[in-house]
Order: C-alpha cells, then sequence, then structure tokens
C-alpha cells in the first residue's frame, strides 16, 4: 500500500504494487485480469508536498523508469521555481530575484515558460494572481514562520510595510526576453513569487513527458494538484480523485473527504485556508492575500477546480479564491471547458453543474 511521509522524514524512493486503490482512486470491487500491473511511487521534497505517482505498467521495471523520470524532473523544477534557496549552476527564480534592478538573468527555458504564462494570464483572466506580489507575500510568509514557531508572539503584518511593499508589484516590470531567454526585474525592491502556479506547472511538464515517454494510465498527485493520464487500466473508466473536507483537515480528522470526483485526462486543484497558516489571537491566518487588502481572502474555505492543463487549474484555483462568488462563478462559466466547487466558511457548497455531474455524493456520480 501507499505510505505517505511526512515532513522531516528523509526523501525516500519505493515502488510498491498496489493491492487496494487508496482514497485517491476509490475502491474497486471485482477488477478485471489485466495484462497491467498497478504500482505506486512516492517522495518528500519538492514542492514541500509529499508528491505521489499512482499508475498501471506491464512490469516493474518498465514503471520503475517512469518513476525514476518523474522523480528527477520534479526535483529539477523544485530547483529551478525556487525562490529561497540557491544551486550550484543552477540560475533559478531565486536568481532573478537577487539581481533585481541590477541586469537581466538567463534562466532555462522552463522558467521562461512559467513567466509568460503567468503574464498573459494575468492580463487575459484575472489580474489578482501576480507572481509580481513577492514582497508583499515576503512579509507574509515572515511572519507566518515566526508565528509557527513562537505561537504566544504571533503577530500580523503593520498594513503600512504590506502597503509600502505594494509599490513594487507591477507585472508589467517583469521584462522576458525570450529570444535571449533572460528574465529582468525592473525596480531593486521587485520580487516574484510563483507559488500560485508553479506546483501545478511542474506537475503538467511532468504529465506530458511521462506521457511522451510511454507512459498511458497514471495519476499524479502533488499535494493539491491531481493530474489524471488516460483512464485506469481495471475495470472501472474514471480516476476517483478525493476533494478534502477544509474543516475536517483542519480538526485532524481521519476521515477528510468532502467528495470524490471522477475524471480521465483531466487535473483537479484546490486551494483552500486549511492548507498553509498560522494563528494570531485564536484567528486562523492564511497564505492566500488578495491583492486589494493585502489580507487573506476570506471569502471561502476552500476551492477546487477541474480542467485539462494543471497549470491553469492552479492558476484558477487561487484566482477563483480571490474573487467573492458572484464574480468567480460567472468567470468560470465564461471558459471552456473549466468547472470549479466552492466551500464556503458557513459550510455550504456550490459548484458548476459539469463538476456536479462528475461528483459522488453530491452528483451520484461512479467510476464506471
Amino acid at each position: 500500500m501507499v505510505r505517505y511521509l511526512m515532513a522531516g522524514e528523509p526523501v525516500k524512493r519505493k515502488i510498491a504494487a498496489i493491492l487496494l486503490i487508496t482514497t485517491m482512486t476509490a475502491l474497486c470491487a471485482g477488477c478485471t485480469e489485466s495484462a497491467y500491473n498497478k504500482y505506486s511511487f512516492e517522495f518528500f521534497g519538492t514542492f514541500d508536498t509529499v508528491v505521489q505517482v499512482m499508475g498501471y505498467a506491464k512490469t516493474e521495471g518498465e514503471f520503475q523508469k517512469y518513476a525514476d523520470q518523474a522523480y528527477a524532473r520534479f526535483n529539477e523544477l523544485n530547483k529551478l521555481f525556487d525562490i529561497y534557496n540557491d544551486y550550484e549552476g543552477i540560475a533559478n527564480i531565486k536568481t532573478i530575484n537577487d539581481n533585481a534592478g541590477k541586469e537581466p538573468v538567463e534562466v532555462s527555458q522552463e522558467i521562461i515558460n512559467l513567466i509568460l504564462f503567468a503574464k498573459q494570464q494575468y492580463a487575459a483572466t484575472s489580474d489578482n494572481v501576480n507572481i509580481a506580489m513577492g514582497p508583499v507575500l515576503e512579509i507574509w510568509h515572515e511572519y507566518r514562520e515566526s508565528g509557527m514557531k513562537d505561537i504566544n508572539h504571533a503577530q500580523l503584518p503593520p498594513m503600512e510595510d504590506l502597503k509600502k511593499a505594494a509599490q513594487y508589484t507591477d507585472i508589467d516590470k517583469v521584462i522576458v526576453d525570450d529570444e535571449k531567454n533572460t528574465v529582468f526585474l525592473e525596480d531593486e525592491n521587485m520580487r516574484l513569487d510563483v507559488g500560485a502556479i508553479a506546483k501545478g506547472f511542474a506537475t503538467e511538464i511532468v504529465a506530458d513527458e511521462l506521457e511522451s515517454a510511454g507512459l498511458v494510465s497514471a495519476l499524479i498527485s502533488s499535494g493539491g494538484n491531481v493530474r489524471a493520464i488516460g483512464e485506469p487500466l481495471d475495470d472501472r473508466l474514471r480516476w476517483g480523485v478525493g476533494i478534502q473536507d477544509p474543516f475536517k483537515a483542519i480538526d485532524g480528522s481521519q476521515d477528510v473527504l468532502l467528495d470524490i470526483v471522477f475524471v480521465t485526462d483531466m487535473s483537479v486543484v484546490s486551494s483552500g485556508d486549511y492548507q498553509r497558516y498560522y494563528t494570531v489571537g485564536g484567528e486562523r491566518i492564511h497564505h492566500l492575500i488578495d491583492p486589494d487588502t493585502l489580507m487573506p481572502a476570506s471569502y471561502f474555505s476552500a476551492v477546487t477546480v477541474m480542467t485539462e492543463d494543471s497549470g491553469w487549474a492552479d492558476f484558477l484555483s487561487t484566482a477563483v479564491f480571490l474573487m467573492p462568488y458572484d464574480e468567480g462563478r460567472p468567470f468560470i462559466e465564461s471558459l471552456d471547458g473549466v468547472e470549479a466547487l466552492w466551500v464556503f466558511p458557513d459550510g455550504s457548497i456550490e459548484a458548476t453543474e459539469n463538476m456536479k455531474s462528475v461528483m459522488k455524493i453530491l452528483g451520484g456520480a461512479s467510476s464506471r
């Protein structure tokens, strides 16, 4: 069976034949005989989460090849998109930030693609997911880390500090030269923070490359980002992906699923106030910051988005979490191939009609 690694454990690389399908994929009774076997691979250490690949292959050796590829690629992308650490011989997002106002930095094509994607979606769809919000998010990160270490002295950042930092968040001053593969931040006080999209963007890269390498049936999970490749090679037609209940997740309940959605070749990504937070005066202060108020958004406890591309789903789950429902629902319904689920702080739920139709509890859907 799959074993999830806890933060602080050494990175482990493990392949195991799956006899039971986990809550990620739902139970399968009476599965038919197949030339394919089910395997699982997991590790902790990239994007600050457990990454798990569950899939079908004819032999363990074949699956090992895909697992090794996924492991290496997630590690590489984690280093490229990192804003906190330096790595020898690698120019990453931190390198760009360190050279703000000084000079352009030549970076890999993956970073160029990530930043261009973020700038394009900011301009075309939603201006509340801004990778140039780094100066503001850096302050929140420092206060959150301090508050988690010393809960008795946890504080909110001073609004005057946040407002000052917000002066340096103009995404138009993020200059990308895609011919020279360089990125330049025009102001020395600017900083990039790609946390709202990096994990989903990386997951999509890995999924595409594994498919190109020959993997035809798998489920990739990287924290709140899940990407399905093909369909399960048993008697099911669709993968079952668990949606976490934000309230039970905070309470530490073992039964943390709100519902299950059944998908093939889709991404399911959730953003919520339960994923990264600290407590000030008994109030939970989460990490999803509204660029207008410079404070954590309070419209929802969680938002889940379903669409084909994991990077797009990651961007949208954050964008919609930061929108009032009467803005977010029309926004989602204006996009082709995108569905969403909203969980409100009072526990009520709303979902687009096509989202409901693939949900087990809300819509009566199944894996067949």
